[in-house]
């Protein structure tokens, strides 16, 4: 099978988690043998550096015809002047919008080998498996927003329209057919007319489309507190943009590191962004010490999403599980003991791939 994937490596720890991801898809054509075409391109901080825009046009062109989409991180303080033009994130917040991917899939997995690694106590972490769908072109993040002329209010408008949540909540609720059959919608509508928009439409969705799906729905701020207390009962959760930022961050910590954690950008039509949840870490960028399997299992996400290759997502997913029986750890997750780097952590998975057809 041909596929095309753009890689995306952006600016602190990006270059080198989007390296390891390079290898491992590497190991899965040869070992499968699929031809797959990458295409680097530049975003973010480092493309204003170099071009004066962090989403270069010929990035986001790159990026329209790609099957796939790997991102590394962006950012970093060396952009963070509150009187620049243009900051790294604006970039990667074009790119969502330009290919409208709505929804974002963050999969929140305790994974066996690590649950000593969790804050929380082994009990209550045992067994998780969440799927987020969060909605990420609407809300808040996109509404009009002001500050007045003397800069002592500022405002930001909270707005979704009955086909934005429509689209989300069906795809949400599709995932949740192939998993466990359980959606929770999340929302504060005791107190805002959006999520009582957002209610309404997501109870006639379901009841008209999904009836045979467990449905429930749960306020945020509940919903906050059984992501602590019971985070095992939970499958599949659909929410808002700014609720599911809030969220999955909090969620990030139930594996014990976020250098653990995948995602998804998914539109209808357009190629899917797939990346890390954690940030660009500039204090240890360049070190050898950033935890590229977050990212390499975002590469796997896009095998099976985009590139409708779901064997070889599992095998990758595989291949990640036996490097951390092997007793394998970045910085992060090893609990104060011995580490291994980036790089050879790549390499492991990459082997564990490649050895994964014998």
């Amino acid at each position: 099978m041909r596929a095309s994937f753009v890689l995306l490596p952006g600016d602190g720890i990006g270059p080198e988690v989007t390296a390891g991801a390079h290898k491992v898809l590497r190991a899965v054509a040869r070992t499968y043998g699929h031809d797959f075409e990458f295409d680097w391109r530049p975003v973010g901080g480092i493309a204003i550096d170099e071009f004066g825009d962090p989403l270069p046009l010929s990035t986001l062109e790159a990026c329209r015809s790609a099957d796939a989409i790997i991102l590394g991180a962006v950012g970093g303080p060396k952009w963070d002047d509150p009187d620049a033009k243009t900051r790294p994130e604006a970039g990667l917040l074009a790119l969502r919008k330009e290919l409208d991917l709505f929804a974002n899939l963050r999969p929140i997995t305790a994974h066996r080998q690590l649950i000593d690694a969790s804050p929380l106590r082994r009990d209550l972490i045992e067994g998780v498996d969440i799927l987020f769908f969060r909605e990420l072109t609407g809300g808040i993040y996109f509404g009009d927003s002001s500050l007045s002329e003397d800069g002592r209010v500022a405002q930001s408008v909270m707005e979704y329209s009955v086909g934005e949540i429509e689209r989300i909540v069906r795809m949400a609720a599709g995932a949740a057919r192939e998993r466990r059959n359980r959606l929770s919608s999340v929302d504060k509508a005791n107190v805002l007319e959006v999520s009582r928009l957002w209610r309404r439409v997501a109870a006639r969705v379901m009841s008209e489309e999904f009836p045979d799906v467990d449905y429930e729905v749960v306020l945020v701020d509940a919903m906050a507190m059984h992501l602590i207390s019971r985070p095992r009962d939970f499958d599949v959760v659909v929410t808002g943009n700014l609720f599911g930022d809030i969220l999955t961050d909090e969620g990030s910590m139930l594996p014990g590191s976020l250098g653990m954690l995948p995602s998804a950008s998914l539109g209808e039509e357009q190629p899917g962004l797939y990346e890390p949840i954690h940030g660009s870490a500039p204090d240890i960028a360049g070190q050898d010490l950033a935890n590229p399997l977050a990212t390499i299992l975002a590469a796997a996400m896009a095998l099976r999403h985009s590139v409708g290759l779901a064997d070889e997502a599992a095998a990758v997913e595989r291949a990640v599980d036996s490097v951390l029986d092997s007793g394998m750890r970045t910085k992060d997750i090893a609990a104060g003991g011995k580490f291994f780097g980036t790089e050879a952590m790549g390499d492991a998975v990459a082997e564990a791939v490649a050895g994964s057809a014998a």
